[in-house]
């Protein structure tokens, strides 16, 4: 029998998952929302494996939040189910989550590198850096791997709710980020300045590597000051040579 949601929730996730490709934070298929409706103990999230171009409200999977069984939907729902209902379970205070595997966000989780607080525009929403998870061990990924993909977000923060709040966000390690947010689409929101962050962090960081590389040089004699002149000179001023004088059409 199929559980009824609250009213707005179902277009509010497929509008969410739809934004995702729009938002330049997905391939192929790569990218998950879902929202959660406490009152009826269910969530309602994307099908496994369905474009995003043939998404539609009726593909929609609804899942009961105390046991993954889905109560709603003829399709399957998303393989990261399991790491939504975790979520969903440690946080009260969440109400969407999303999963993508944007290319700059995906980076610090392959090199499980946390994302830095290097700039105003990362601290007006993350307080503090977006954290990534220690790597999954072979038993967790043996059995119940989506769901334990969940637990090391869970456990990290300490299951605690005010963190998760102040920081909606965390890296898995070698796998990608997951956000969250008091609705679907705010979650959405978040995964977007995650990845917009994280592509500053990666431009911020390269900058300073090459300052550094250059204050090296700058300790090496620079080339000689005649050389430097006679390359000016041949392209600029009276006695430059460089180059033809523009041909016209006869």
């Amino acid at each position: 029998m199929t559980v009824h949601v609250r009213d707005g929730l179902r277009q509010e996730v497929l509008a969410a998952n739809l934004a995702i490709p729009k938002a330049g934070l997905a391939t192929l298929t790569w990218g998950n929302v879902s929202g959660v409706d406490r009152e009826a103990g269910v969530f309602v999230i994307k099908p496994s494996g369905v474009p995003y171009e043939d998404l539609k409200d009726e593909h929609l999977v609804t899942v009961r939040l105390s046991d993954g069984a889905v109560v709603g939907g003829d399709l399957k729902p998303s393989t990261d189910t399991e790491t939504h209902r975790c979520l969903y379970l440690a946080f009260p205070s969440v109400g969407g989550v999303t999963h993508t595997h944007s290319t700059h966000a995906v980076a610090f989780a392959q090199a499980r590198q946390q994302i830095p607080v290097l700039g105003t525009t990362h601290a007006d929403t993350f307080n503090g850096p977006v954290p990534v998870t220690p790597d999954l061990t072979a038993e967790q990924c043996a059995k119940d791997y989506e769901y334990n993909t969940g637990r090391v977000i869970v456990d990290m923060l300490n299951s605690d709710d005010d963190r998760a709040a102040e920081v909606p966000g965390a890296l898995v390690a070698n796998h990608g980020p997951f956000t969250w947010g008091a609705t679907a689409r705010k979650s959405l929101e978040h995964s977007i300045i995650c990845e917009a962050v994280a592509e500053m962090a990666i431009h911020t960081m390269a900058i300073a590597d090459m300052a550094i590389h250059t204050m090296a040089l700058a300790s090496t004699a620079p080339p000689p000051r005649h050389l430097l002149n006679r390359h000016y000179t041949r392209k600029h001023g009276p006695d430059a040579y460089y180059g033809n004088p523009e041909v016209t059409g006869t």
